[in-house]
């Protein structure tokens, strides 16, 4: 089988250097020179010997003396003093690497080209026809046929050890499942994972829910910090987006809320295959699910575990459920049901019943590489970066990516402006799963985009299409805090005090198993406060919600820590409301302004760029709303005014210090001045953050809807590439986004299954 597929490559090689009125599947035709005795083949014209030097891998040949009972084998090509060519040949028999040193001359004339070579070994016997060996087909310096002149040897060689079939980079949330469920479809298939931050196996920052944080931190390695372009209407801040800069992308370092988008989200993406109803099995797929709800909505033998972890406050749980049945929203039993919408509900998290997180590397990934030799076929490698992906110019496929290693875990002093660079060839599919912030770059320095933002780039134009690194989304967060009467056991304050050594001060600790965030909400204004928001605001409420009760407007979650940096708040226990958008109207962009990794991005994250600022109205209800929830629990002692407007002296919106509960029951609703209501502007634009969910820079669309993919993932006017990650969404989802991100994974490895003859994973 090896063989086989090194010959397809061989031959779809050949066919780039094909004369023009060659089709792009017939190899090149090499003649013979018959002398009357022997045939003598015809060396490749093309020949350079020096870009042949160096090391290939004999990936398949006829059997020689010197290989019998080898494997591993590989030859070491290096120019000595006299013009020959030493020939190192090594392979490895019983354990133990052998080696075989020969010369190889450049034939005299009578032979032709400079790829024939006179090879000798020590000890070899003559050949009837003592001819050369002969160099016949040089395949962009990456694949080669050597033959002897009397046709009884052949051997194919490759600058890579292993020919990968199939190439999934970098290890993403939904790449992770992709390259897990290829593995099981089909031994055949050889999978490269290549994942641009570190390895995350076992890793405690990552595995113990409640040290999530540091992986957000300035110093952190786990992530990967984008910064965006200053912008007007977030008081000319210069915005910074992590995202997943380690093996299992954001499923690695996000808050692990357990969330699902609404219904109308799916079908609003007008997509074949990817309706809500369609999706339904792909959601129940990925999941074991240990909570409450319909077991027809719920998977129970996948994956990734859904459950409350190792601990719950309920204390704090109870109080905000029921402070938002106070405000008109009920409990809603499984607010994750896809068709329920407007109310307060119990969270579960992506945290396995044993305290840890359901991240897609340890739940897909890690069983198999830790499976022995069960899986062959799955290789991932990590702290390399993807440059871009081998495009052939002819036939518009893609065939292979290039990647460098990562300059962030690199020994300092090296030179990293020559950093050596990789090939790796794909004989059948190369999938980007890189996110919303990391496949857009990649696709432009492919050569795949808008050719103007190419040009200026310097960029060579291989695909035209637009919509690469359009329609940059968001949802808009801001977190306020609040002081409390919880107990130390009731929020993770100490533990985000602790820092670094929160592993070894709280090891043990079913803390450790919780992301302090037991409640939350998707929510829907009322009809007065509709009005009271603009006409501007209800025109574009009853355009988009008004008939779709399925949508929420804006999503709610109890925190049952201080966020920020403990070192700047008294020792205390606190609680804080993150309230985010669920379908933001601004638009950004994310584009590169160079061939290279070190060249900075165009990267403008577009908050509040909405004509008469919708996504700014709907914040400063948000603002409003969760205050009112928090005045009315028990555990509710004043805010944090550091991180709340600063209201003009005098205000009766001023943030308050109490030393006990309001009269629950009787908490009458804060009243803003028009200067209150400037305060929270100012506020919200200097404060404004993302929320980690970045997704629509590589949608799946028709190209003349800025559309990236097709419905079955490939690229638009490119063979064999595909994407599988967060950049497709033609429409944003009233949720957090790992679960779509699952989901994503899950439908995509469906796909390329069915498109490769393999079982889906799904019944018709």
């Amino acid at each position: 089988m090896r063989s086989q597929a090194v010959l397809s490559i061989a031959s779809m090689a050949a066919a780039a250097h094909a004369a023009s009125n060659d089709t792009a599947q017939t190899p090149r035709a090499v003649p013979s020179l018959w002398d009357g005795q022997c045939f003598y083949p015809t060396a490749d014209g093309g020949f350079q010997l020096e870009t042949y030097l160096g090391r290939w891998y004999q990936v398949a040949g006829t059997l020689a003396p010197f290989t019998a009972g080898c494997k591993c084998i590989y030859a070491q090509y290096a120019l000595n003093d006299d013009g020959n060519v030493q020939v190192n040949n090594t392979c490895e028999a019983e354990g133990r690497p052998v080696n075989i040193l020969g010369t190889a001359s450049p034939a005299d004339p009578t032979y032709g080209l400079d790829g024939a070579f006179r090879v000798q070994f020590p000890g070899q016997p003559a050949e009837e026809c003592p001819g050369p060996n002969y160099i016949v087909q040089d395949y962009a310096n990456d694949i080669a046929i050597v033959q002897s002149s009397n046709f009884t040897t052949l051997f194919i060689l490759s600058r890579e050890q292993h020919l990968e079939e199939s190439v999934i980079q970098p290890g993403g949330t939904a790449g992770c499942i992709v390259a897990s469920r290829l593995a099981e479809a089909s031994p055949e298939l050889s999978i490269l994972v290549i994942e641009g931050g570190a390895n995350n196996y076992n890793e405690p920052i990552i595995v113990n829910p409640a040290l999530y944080l540091q992986n957000l931190a300035p110093c952190s390695i786990t992530a990967t910090f984008h910064k965006a372009n200053k912008s007007e209407h977030l008081a000319q801040r210069e915005l910074v987006v992590p995202c997943g800069g380690v093996l299992g992308g954001g499923s690695s370092i996000n808050f692990m809320m357990y969330t699902r988008a609404q219904q109308d989200d799916y079908d609003s993406w007008k997509t074949p295959g990817w309706s809500a109803d369609e999706l339904r099995p792909f959601l129940r797929k990925l999941e074991t699910y240990h909570g409450t709800g319909a077991a027809k909505d719920h998977g129970f033998d996948g994956p990734v575990h859904i459950s409350s972890g190792s601990y719950r406050s309920l204390i704090a749980e109870d109080d905000f459920i029921e402070a938002g049945k106070a405000l008109g929203y009920p409990e809603i039993n499984d607010l994750q049901s896809l068709d329920t919408n407007n109310g307060v509900s119990r969270w579960l998290r992506y945290v396995s019943p044993e305290g840890k997180r359901q991240d897609t590397a340890h739940t897909y990934l890690h069983p198999k590489l830790q499976a022995g030799d069960a899986y062959p076929n799955l290789h991932v490698v990590v702290q390399a970066k993807v440059l871009r992906v081998l495009i052939d110019g002819d036939s518009k496929r893609a065939v292979g990516v290039e990647y460098t290693p990562n300059p962030a875990f690199q020994a300092l002093g090296i030179n990293l402006t020559q950093a050596p660079t990789h090939t790796v060839r794909a004989r059948k599919l190369v999938i980007l799963s890189s996110g919303a912030c990391g496949t857009p770059a990649i696709l432009e320095r492919s050569g795949v985009g808008d050719p103007k933002i190419l040009q200026r780039a310097g960029v060579p134009v291989l695909v035209d299409l637009p919509g690469v690194g359009h329609d940059y989304q968001d949802h808009h967060l801001i977190i306020y805090p609040y002081r409390t009467n919880l107990a130390p056991e009731e929020t993770i304050d100490g533990i985000l005090r602790a820092g670094r050594d929160a592993p070894t001060v709280f090891s043990g600790n079913k803390l450790l198993g919780w992301n302090a965030m037991d409640a939350a909400a998707k929510l829907r204004p009322t009809e007065d406060e509709v009005q009271a928001l603009g006409p501007e605001f209800k025109e574009s409420w009853d355009r988009d919600f008004r008939d779709a009760p399925n949508r929420p407007l804006m999503l709610m979650v109890l925190v049952n820590c201080f966020l920020g940096d403990q070192a700047s708040v008294p020792v205390d226990q606190y609680a804080s409301i993150g309230t985010y958008t669920a379908y933001p109207y601004s638009r950004g962009h994310m584009h590169i302004t160079g061939p290279e990794l070190k060249d900075p991005l165009d990267f403008d994250v577009g908050y509040f760029s909405d004509a008469n600022d919708i996504d700014l109205k709907k914040l400063m209800w948000a603002y409003k709303k969760q205050r009112e929830l928090m005045r009315r629990t028990k555990m509710y002692r004043g805010e944090l005014a550091i991180a709340h407007p600063r209201f003009p002296e005098g205000s009766k919106a001023a943030c308050t210090e109490l030393d006990g509960p309001l009269e629950l029951g009787n908490v009458r609703d804060v009243e803003y001045s028009a200067e209150d209501d400037a305060a929270i502007e100012a506020w919200i634009r200097e404060n404004v953050g993302t929320t980690w969910h970045a997704l629509g820079t590589a949608k799946m669309a028709p190209r003349e809807k800025m559309g990236v993919v097709q419905p079955n993932l490939d690229v638009h006017g490119v063979k064999g590439l595909k994407i599988a990650d967060l950049s497709i969404p033609p429409e944003n989802v009233g949720a957090n986004t790992n679960n779509t991100a699952l989901m994503i994974g899950e439908k995509a490895a469906d796909i390329i299954m069915r498109e490769l003859g393999l079982q889906g994973t799904m019944s018709e």
